[in-house]
């Protein structure tokens, strides 16, 4: 039997930076567990031919998780596109308009706080004005001309993006939102579920009440992520995913395999580096997506490439200012990819591709007619 590195405890010092923390001190079942995706991130994910997706589910921009955590992510460089959900986009506007949320305790008599106008998130508090006044400032975005037609959710993200830095500026506030930072860096962010949040509920009203053309194109976000991925395995490139949480943007980032290879029937073999933190369990159909190992029966990720796929059961919100901390520390910025700027280009590449191969060859899976 082949044993690992000797698991040799030492005592913990007073002073300790977060990666000689990680290294020395994560040493077994989910503490391990850690210790190895922020391994395996720092080693070989954040390295020059991997395209980085990130998917963020939960409430954890409200925590302040987008600012501390995932704006330095992309300002170093180290995401390259996104999978959020709505919720999160549109609770990360607050803070950009000068807006204040507040520490409190999930252990509140929230009848009280129904009728004092306070909105709670477990522990997190804010003004129901808070809510008011972020949509006014939607409503103002999406009624001007550039938002008049249907759009990714990406294209949408990247023009809201430009007005909410705009009010960042103009406030002179010490706050960067991930609308901000990715408008920047021209990381896409993607939202598989856009009616699924407040900023489709504005949209559904200006559209629907007020004659306005603005609207969400999900065919778009399905061939615009599945070409990112495809130009990430072109000459002997790599992709990775890394999935804070689960749900629909765990899925959505994950499919682009299986439209590759199923839909539009290339040759490709998953995606190679897996890393995921979540508290659920797939025994009870909760782990949306499942495990890397379960992936692989869909294609979503290379079964050669199991070793590099690691699934962390853990709180987001403790592991993620962890991985930050350990990356910033361990790694050197990268250039920006700028996927926004290349959408047009990667879809239409792979189209090409899709329309030369079944010129001449039938799709195996197309009935036969008579």
């Amino acid at each position: 039997m082949a044993y690992g590195p000797l698991l040799n405890p030492q005592s913990i010092p007073s002073k300790l930076s977060i990666a000689e923390l990680v290294d020395n001190f994560c040493l077994a079942y989910n503490a391990g567990r850690l210790r190895e995706a922020c391994q395996l991130l720092a080693h070989k994910v954040l390295r020059p031919g991997v395209t980085v997706g990130l998917t963020l589910s939960g409430a954890l921009t409200p925590a302040g998780l987008g600012y501390a955590a995932l704006v330095p992510l992309i300002e170093a460089g180290f995401i390259d596109w996104m999978v959020s959900t709505g919720a999160n986009l549109y609770h990360d506007m607050h803070r950009s308009l000068g807006l204040q949320l507040y520490q409190g305790s999930p252990f509140v008599n929230d009848v009280a706080l129904f009728k004092e106008k306070i909105i709670r998130i477990y522990d997190i508090l804010m003004d129901q004005d808070v809510l008011f006044q972020t949509d006014a400032f939607l409503y103002r975005c999406l009624e001007q001309p550039e938002f008049q037609h249907r759009m990714s959710t990406a294209e949408l993200h990247y023009r809201l993006g430009r007005y909410t830095l705009e009010r960042e500026r103009v406030l002179n506030y010490p706050y960067r939102s991930l609308l901000s930072a990715a408008h920047l860096a021209g990381v896409p962010i993607y939202t598989p579920s856009p009616g699924d949040s407040t900023i489709g509920m504005n949209i559904a009203a200006i559209r629907a009440a007020d004659g306005y053309q603005v609207g969400f194109d999900p065919e778009a976000d399905v061939m615009e992520t599945t070409a990112i991925v495809y130009q990430a395995k072109q000459n002997h490139g790599k992709s990775a995913v890394i999935v804070l949480g689960g749900g629909s943007p765990k899925n959505f980032a994950l499919q682009t395999e299986p439209q590759l290879q199923e839909v539009l029937g290339l040759e490709e073999k998953g995606h190679d580096y897996f890393i995921q933190f979540t508290d659920a369990r797939p025994d009870t159909g909760g782990l949306s997506g499942a495990t890397p190992q379960e992936a692989v029966t869909w294609g979503k990720v290379d079964p050669s490439q199991l070793p590099d796929s690691v699934v962390c059961y853990v709180d987001t919100t403790i592991a993620l200012p962890l991985l930050t901390a350990y990356v910033l520390e361990k790694c050197e910025h990268r250039p920006f990819q700028r996927l926004y700027d290349q959408r047009s280009h990667m879809v239409d590449n792979l189209v090409s591709v899709y329309k030369e191969k079944w010129t001449t060859v039938k799709p195996k899976y197309f009935p036969e007619t008579e």
